[in-house]
């Protein structure tokens, strides 16, 4: 991987406020996956490539990433990105909206990271699940979203957002099958190990 490359992807994602992966939060992550590291990675919600280009660093042999995202100005982005820091034979894009997507995926995956429409958390829970791997594990950022899921937020604009989170994080910590630890790390992380 070019290091210097993924530098510049960074700062000029930030430059331009395109929201990606924190840095605390990235490296809460890099540390699960340096300690298992994964075959096959599922992310949802690419934007211009800067967390898979991150988590490529941990894969096993031969291992990749399948990442979908909607926006097609960012999938072009990611492209270019993904080229320039020389990872693109281990990064697949699928294009298009994660909702028609992930029920068409026969594939099985080590760890999936949730960071799309927060509005469709339990929607990608439950799609997550049917492809986790056994032992896998599931990340999602955002969870407390800008601290409104904890508080009794309700403007309108966010209520469904900040509705939908309550909802995934109820599923995820009363789930029989997940072990979940939520993290204030960046703007909310949780971590659901599957248990079977």
């Amino acid at each position: 991987m070019n290091k210097i490359e993924l530098q510049n992807i960074k700062k000029k994602a930030l430059e331009e406020k395109i929201p990606i992966i924190m840095d605390d939060t990235l490296e809460v992550i890099s540390k699960i996956l340096k300690e298992q590291p994964p075959f096959k990675i599922l992310e949802i919600g690419t934007a211009v490539g800067y967390s898979a280009i991150c988590f490529s660093e941990y894969l096993q042999p031969n291992g990749y990433i399948d990442t979908i995202e909607r926006d097609e100005a960012r999938v072009k982005e990611a492209k270019q990105n993904i080229k320039k820091a020389e990872v693109e034979d281990k990064i697949n894009i699928y294009e298009g909206d994660a909702v028609e997507i992930l029920p068409t995926l026969k594939d099985t995956y080590d760890i999936v990271f949730i960071d799309a429409a927060k509005g469709k958390y339990p929607f990608f829970l439950k799609e997550a699940m049917r492809c986790l791997n056994k032992n896998g594990i599931i990340i999602a950022d955002n969870v407390l979203y800008k601290g409104y899921v904890m508080s009794n937020y309700n403007k309108h604009k966010q209520r469904t957002a900040v509705r939908n989170l309550r909802e995934y994080i109820a599923e995820i910590t009363e789930s029989p099958n997940l072990e979940t630890q939520i993290l204030e790390v960046g703007d909310g992380l949780a971590i659901s190990k599957r248990k079977d």
